[in-house]
């Protein structure tokens, strides 16, 4: 570990130790998370989102992403799908907010209209994927309350294991188990209990770069679904940042002209 990160992460263990209750452990892990975060801009990347089925068998699409992040909100993002033909032109826009519900919209190009998803659909499946549509918003420290569980090294790394437990009261998740490196504060491991406070999914991060010297993305983001077997990756590339976007880009309009 690098002088300076060390020194960081040592800081922050101490203050953790000072805190009062793993509940503020928890919350000031977050902060620090998302602290670390704050100050990219806007970013252009490129998507290759593979279905895995129970047997293995893999299905490709082709996917472009944009993300606006918005001072005092939460993120703002456009995803478009560029092949196969039969989802060539769909278009996904998120809007999240810290404490009201996150707007989600889906453009069928098909159909040629816009679908509002509803706030009590966000546990849904997104495309046919095992990400639900509740898991493609920015982190956001005010939609969660926290729990520090503990230290544990996970495939060599030290990390910190907090429980997050959602606000919102539609979401399809009782609670999340998450794994933060200690040295950069970057999710490595997500586990996700159902309703019935059974494990559900499995995400986990790998191949994080950093960009402009401060910000770290992951190459490849890979969610198992341990209740059908079937699993759904996502391998990043081409990220640019401070590309010029602006709220222009993120709005209905611009769902219908994303091709």
């Amino acid at each position: 570990m690098p002088l300076k990160a060390f020194v960081i992460a040592a800081g922050l263990s101490a203050s953790l130790a000072l805190a009062a209750t793993p509940e503020e452990q928890g919350l000031q892990i977050a902060q620090e998370t998302k602290q670390r975060d704050l100050g990219w801009g806007d970013m252009q990347a490129e998507m290759k989102m593979i279905l895995r089925n129970q047997q293995g068998e893999e299905s490709i699409r082709d996917i472009r992403m944009q993300s606006l992040e918005v001072e005092n909100d939460g993120d703002k993002s456009l995803t478009v799908f560029d092949n196969p033909k039969d989802v060539k032109g769909t278009a996904f826009l998120s809007f999240s907010h810290p404490l009201e519900a996150d707007e989600q919209w889906l453009y069928l190009p098909a159909l040629k209209r816009v679908k509002r998803i509803a706030s009590n659909n966000k546990s849904g499946p997104f495309m046919g994927s095992e990400f639900a549509y509740e898991d493609l918003t920015s982190f956001e420290v005010e939609k969660y309350s926290y729990k520090y569980l503990q230290d544990e090294s996970l495939n060599g790394v030290d990390t910190f294991v907090v429980e997050q437990y959602p606000v919102d009261k539609d979401s399809g998740y009782t609670r999340r188990v998450v794994w933060t490196d200690k040295a950069e504060y970057r999710i490595q491991k997500v586990e996700f209990y159902d309703r019935k406070n059974a494990l559900l999914k499995t995400l986990t991060f790998s191949g994080y770069q950093q960009y402009l010297d401060k910000f770290w993305r992951p190459d490849s983001m890979n969610m198992v679904n341990h209740q059908t077997g079937k699993s759904t990756e996502l391998k990043w590339s081409n990220y640019q940042f401070r590309t010029g976007l602006s709220e222009a880009d993120f709005n209905q309009n611009s769902l219908k002209r994303a091709r």
